[in-house]
């Protein structure tokens, strides 16, 4: 039974459906929340830099073709992986799910932070590894946690690292175990040093940097064994609970 439910909550089937409830609070949210400083919108960064890509090419119709295009590729995914594995979808394994990216979003910081304090022989400052709340709300808070959990997924996990390693495959002719060596490590560099850029970024801080380094990896070993939905819940109530404790 238990091995039954890791092959299927790994299946885009259930995963991509998961991870569907937090594409649709964010989106709402962000709707919804005041805006930043000066009167400026506040989205992921995440969110705006997949985005950039579609306005580049749409200019303002961009948002709604790059809404447009996830969801007409997850659909694709998903139906898919239904017609290949016919049958009904079982509730009792998105609840399992939803539990387990409790419990991983609850020891996340434990584990991360134990591996953190033994790498730089210190435990990092509580507060290098929050969100600057300062000059936001606490709803625009929660807002970009979601988005952390289905956007920074997406564009370091799923995008970033999956181009990383085919770049080294195809470039450089590397064997796939060491492309994806490589390309999870600088993908999860990549991904903490993301926190710093733009107004809304963290001071630079070699505990913070180096505690989200290796969420990075942890993160990129979860979704490789747990799949993206499990793995985009897990970052997203991480980052929830942080917020709120």
């Amino acid at each position: 039974m238990i091995r039954s439910y890791m092959q299927a909550s790994r299946a885009p089937r259930y995963s991509l459906l998961f991870a569907l409830p937090l594409l649709i609070i964010y989106q709402i949210l962000a709707a919804l929340v005041p805006p930043g400083p000066g009167g400026v919108g506040v989205r992921n960064g995440a969110d705006v830099v997949l985005e950039s890509v579609f306005v580049w090419l749409a200019g303002v119709w961009g948002p709604r073709l790059f809404m447009i295009c996830l969801i007409a590729a997850g659909a694709w995914i998903l139906a898919k992986d239904l017609r290949t594995n016919r049958g009904t979808l079982s509730p009792a394994v998105l609840g399992g799910m939803f539990v387990e990216s409790v419990c991983l979003a609850l020891v996340f910081g434990i584990v991360v932070g134990g591996l953190t304090a033994g790498l730089l022989g210190a435990p990092p400052p509580p507060m290098a590894l929050g969100i600057p709340g300062e000059r936001l709300g606490r709803g625009t808070l929660v807002m970009l946690s979601i988005g952390a959990g289905i956007y920074e997924e997406l564009l370091f996990r799923v995008v970033l690292v999956g181009l990383l390693a085919w770049g080294a495959k195809t470039l450089f002719g590397w064997r796939p175990l060491v492309a994806g060596i490589v390309a999870t490590v600088l993908g999860a560099l990549i991904f903490s040093a993301f926190h710093y850029i733009g107004p809304y970024g963290d001071p630079l801080d070699v505990y913070s940097f180096a505690f989200r380094t290796i969420a990075g990896l942890f993160f990129s070993g979860l979704y490789l064994l747990r799949g993206f939905g499990i793995t985009a819940w897990t970052h997203a109530l991480y980052d929830v609970f942080l917020l709120l404790r």
